[in-house]
């Protein structure tokens, strides 16, 4: 069995696969790790290996809570990868990133794709046929869009996401909504566009926390898959111990 650790920006995810199939998937504040962590060591107790992927702020006290159990793959850009990485600034390239190219070569080999992580951020890479990762855009996600809107004007109020009735807004509230929801869509199907513009065999996968939000509301057909991050991580665990 592998565990899969996965810090975000707002969560942490554990995640256990065996033989690939995802059999336990939680996700809960940072906070929390070490209570988190030993309830699942309780119910899990054949976890063989580990990989921790880390944007977020885990403490070296908290790896080493697990490293002092399990043997672990810290992912990071030294780390062995499936793909040929053509990103000019690999250093800075997210680790969230390489994950998601990864799960891309695994599961769509020979094939172009664009992966869309609708999270805290809005995140784009490309891979090619030849499973080339040339890198991508990030912009804000839907969180960041209200926030800032709250946040750098004087009366706007902070709300929670809502799909918008209607383009036009009548009140304050709906035309938030519609500016930030439809802003959303339009640029990811903008996007979209402009890829299959160059590919015209393009793969276009969707994931992420407002992957299910968002997946009914485009134009574009995609794969929506809220998992695949943590797909790609488990196939880097597997590709390094080989």
């Amino acid at each position: 069995m592998n565990l899969i650790i996965d810090v975000g920006n707002s969560f942490v995810k554990f995640a256990v696969f065996k033989n690939n199939a995802l059999l336990h998937k939680e996700s809960f504040e940072l906070f929390k790790f070490k209570k988190r962590y030993k309830a699942l060591r309780e119910n899990f107790k054949n976890i063989d290996c580990c990989i921790i992927s880390s944007v977020g702020r885990l403490t070296d006290e908290q790896i080493h809570y697990v490293d002092d159990e399990l043997e672990v793959l810290k992912l990071s850009i030294n780390t062995k990868l499936p793909f040929k990485n053509l990103y000019q600034t690999p250093k800075t390239l997210g680790v969230d990133r390489i994950a998601l190219v990864s799960a891309s070569v695994n599961q769509f080999p020979d094939n172009n794709v664009l992966i869309i992580d609708a999270g805290t951020c809005i995140t784009y890479d490309f891979v090619t046929d030849k499973n080339e990762y040339l890198g991508g855009a990030i912009s804000p996600g839907i969180r960041l869009r209200y926030e800032a809107l709250h946040n750098f004007t004087a009366n706007l109020p902070l709300l929670e996401k809502d799909q918008p009735k209607t383009i036009t807004g009548d009140t304050t509230e709906s035309s938030i909504h519609s500016g930030v929801t439809m802003g959303v869509i339009k640029e990811i199907d903008g996007v979209i566009d402009e890829y299959r513009e160059n590919h015209q065999d393009l793969t276009v996968i969707l994931t992420g926390g407002d992957a299910n939000f968002l997946s009914n509301q485009l134009k574009n057909s995609i794969f929506a898959n809220s998992n695949f991050l943590l797909e790609g991580l488990n196939f880097i665990l597997d590709f390094n111990s080989k």
